[in-house]
């Protein structure tokens, strides 16, 4: 996974082409952490088809709020830049996560 902060995000996600996951999360966040291993076995499984990234918020905040990241978790899923998709707060369970995946894949 792709460590982002808010010096490449633009670059990574935004001007990307094809499909970027991003997890957005911080260290506050227990839902976040408990999802994380979980999430890093979706990338290895899905990591030939879609980018993975993750991005701790609580050093790029503005960028979470530029994307409407306004609850944990939220992980969210860009084509070309845009945000198509998103998996968030009460329903961010490993089988909806994956489920948006296999979407894109």
């Amino acid at each position: 996974m792709l460590e982002l902060d808010k010096n490449n995000f633009e670059e990574e996600v935004l001007k990307a082409s094809g499909y970027v996951f991003v997890d957005f999360w911080s260290q506050g966040c227990e839902p976040c952490k408990a999802l994380m291993p979980e999430v890093h076995e979706l990338a290895e499984k899905y990591g030939d088809k879609i980018k993975f990234c993750s991005m701790d918020i609580t050093k790029a905040r503005r960028v979470a709020i530029s994307q409407k990241v306004l609850g944990l978790p939220a992980l969210l899923m860009y084509k070309d830049g845009e945000k198509i998709d998103e998996v968030g707060k009460d329903d961010a369970t490993i089988a909806n996560i994956e489920a948006m995946i296999q979407k894109y894949c």
